[in-house]
């Protein structure tokens, strides 16, 4: 019950981060992390097929995203992918909420319905 509290309270937090985003910073930091050298120049035309579209995507996802990478294999919940987890390291949760947010505005290939 305690743990399900807590969850419960963390994702209130990272959702009301991401409401709270600035997508010019995110822009700006999505440059000096220079997220495009892997994800392509326009965020969705990644280097490597088998990495991921990030233009369009869903800004809470994205901010989750980034929050497992940081964790790495520390929890279930976490994502274990060394070039990512290195990048996610210095990123604090305002940042990642601006950069998921930036992303999000950006015209993508992404379908939601057809």
């Amino acid at each position: 019950m305690k743990n399900l509290l807590l969850a419960l309270v963390c994702g209130a937090v990272s959702m009301s981060a991401i409401a709270a985003g600035d997508i010019t910073r995110g822009a700006e930091l999505a440059k000096k992390y220079n997220c495009a050298s892997c994800h392509g120049a326009d965020y969705k035309t990644p280097i490597d097929p088998s990495y991921p579209k990030l233009a369009g995507q869903h800004a809470d996802y994205l901010a989750h995203a980034l929050r497992s990478y940081k964790r790495g294999n520390k929890s279930i919940s976490g994502r274990n992918n060394p070039i990512m987890a290195g990048m996610a390291q210095p990123l604090s949760d305002q940042d990642m909420a601006d950069i998921s947010l930036y992303l999000q505005s950006l015209p993508g290939p992404l379908v939601v319905r057809k």
